[in-house]
């Protein structure tokens, strides 16, 4: 089930996002780190009404972040449609032991529906250039990669921007 988190909840998502950040490590993807994500940036999320979690089996096993606003590093980035009317997805993250099992496919199924629902015109994102995994993910969706933007805190290479035009 897919749901708004709760506020008692946002150190059990702090954990899964922690344990992706260490999975992802010792993969030699330095996407996610001890600065990102932050328990500030989910509380403001949570307060925001934007930050879903997955249960299965009555339990958080993921989260994803759906919201309006734009981030001013997409500022520069071409997209296929006005920066007027877009959701944009940030720290979607599935607990390593339950990826591979198609629960981020549920997650991004959740947030197109989410966008055609309430009329967005597309859903924009970003993903690690150190992560093929991610944007192999991303790209048989039929999002299309735009550009670059970068993350100084988070890591020395580029964020690839993706964006997915919603379709009624």
């Amino acid at each position: 089930m897919i749901r708004l988190a709760k506020k008692e909840e946002i150190l059990e998502i702090l954990a899964i996002t922690q344990a992706c950040a260490k999975d992802m490590i010792l993969r030699n993807i330095n996407q996610w780190n001890n600065d990102y994500p932050s328990k500030s940036a989910f509380e403001i999320d949570l307060l925001r009404k934007e930050l879903y979690v997955l249960t299965f089996e009555e339990k958080i096993i993921g989260c994803i972040v759906l919201t309006p606003k734009i981030d001013p590093e997409y500022l520069p980035v071409e997209w296929l449609t006005p920066s007027e009317n877009n959701l944009y997805v940030h720290r979607l993250a599935i607990h390593p032991n339950f990826q591979g099992m198609g629960f981020a496919q549920k997650l991004m199924t959740f947030a197109e529906d989410f966008a055609i629902e309430n009329y967005y015109s597309s859903i924009r994102l970003d993903t690690f250039s150190k992560n093929p995994r991610n944007q192999k993910f991303y790209e048989l969706r039929g999002y299309k990669r735009l550009g670059e933007i970068y993350f100084p805190k988070q890591s020395e290479f580029p964020f690839y921007c993706y964006e997915w035009l919603c379709k009624k």
